[in-house]
């Protein structure tokens, strides 16, 4: 009798393990880190460094919500660093983008439908200019890293704090019968005194697929409560999002709205088109995420059009 007691208490403990492995967590934290000295192509231009910090957390969803599935919210912080053809530019007539750095802080909330339909708003509030300490930053990372020294942000633009609202919305499309190629629909709309921007892409993924729901590339691989687990399998999957793209005003080109007084300027291209391409790796708790980014030409100067390359690394804990 005693070694059934304790075989019975071995399986409920390995049981409990085992639900446990398959639990959600509530929280992730992570980053991501854009620049263009990923792509190997020896060019420091335009959006040169980006670093961007994330904490996520899903909340309880209230009884009344049928056709929510989960609920979250994200606080943001991040500087942004963009100089002209180089950090290297002394010569201001040379100029073909502003020096910039935007640093910022932003809530995000996200709601995701049983449908796999994904909605995020958020607001963020910053400042560009001196204040936003690009020039600290870049001069710090060209010195650790052995790069040129960097000259020219004494032109950068001037002062000014912003505020800015984002929305973003998901659709899912398509999904072929063994779930390892699926299509979205992807917009977004910037509305603030630091952006004015929209945009519209359509999302082909294929590979080992989880639902846009429990998804990294939705940011939804965190839950709290109800039915909702972890997929038994890891996500891993290639990824492509051409998008066209409507630009208004962006401070880091055109300086503030009010009483700019920056000495270089510029007026951005009305429309840009870019493509994504990237690959994401998923398990329970760790994700991994590298993407390319190709932007045609933004800016109404000499400038060349751009691009990029993007890490992000996530860790989920309850």
């Amino acid at each position: 009798m005693r070694y059934k007691i304790l075989l019975l208490g071995l399986l409920i403990g390995v049981a409990r393990i085992a639900a446990h492995a398959q639990e959600a967590y509530k929280n992730e934290f992570g980053f991501q880190s854009d620049n263009d000295a990923y792509l190997f192509y020896g060019q420091d231009r335009y959006y040169t460094n980006g670093l961007m910090l994330y904490f996520r957390r899903a909340t309880p969803l209230k009884k009344n919500r049928q056709q929510l599935e989960k609920f979250t919210y994200e606080i943001t912080a991040g500087q942004k660093m963009y100089n002209p053809y180089s950090g290297y530019a002394p010569r201001i007539e040379r100029h073909d983008r502003p020096f910039a750095g935007y640093l910022y802080a932003g809530l995000k909330t996200g709601f995701f439908y049983k449908n796999e339909s994904v909605l995020k708003t958020g607001l963020s509030f910053g400042t560009v200019g001196p204040d936003a300490l690009g020039e600290d930053a870049q001069q710090l990372l060209h010195k650790t890293v052995g790069f040129y020294p960097v000259e020219g942000w004494e032109y950068q633009i001037g002062n000014a704090l912003t505020a800015n609202l984002e929305v973003e919305f998901l659709k899912r499309l398509f999904r072929d019968a063994n779930a390892r190629t699926d299509l979205a629909l992807e917009s977004y709309l910037n509305a603030g005194t630091a952006f004015n921007n929209a945009g519209l892409g359509i999302v082909l993924r294929t590979g080992r697929l989880h639902r846009y729901t429990q998804s990294n590339y939705t940011h939804s691989l965190v839950s709290n409560g109800g039915a909702t687990t972890l997929p038994a399998k890891s996500e891993s999957y290639f990824y492509i999002k051409p998008q066209f793209n409507v630009v208004a005003y962006d401070i880091t080109v055109a300086g503030s709205l009010f009483n700019d007084n920056s000495p270089v300027t510029f007026k951005t291209k009305p429309f840009v088109f870019s493509q994504q391409f990237g690959y994401t790796y998923s398990s329970k708790r760790f994700t991994f995420d590298f993407n390319i980014l190709f932007k045609t030409k933004e800016i109404k100067s000499s400038a060349k059009a751009h691009q990029y390359g993007s890490i992000s690394m996530y860790y989920r804990f309850n």
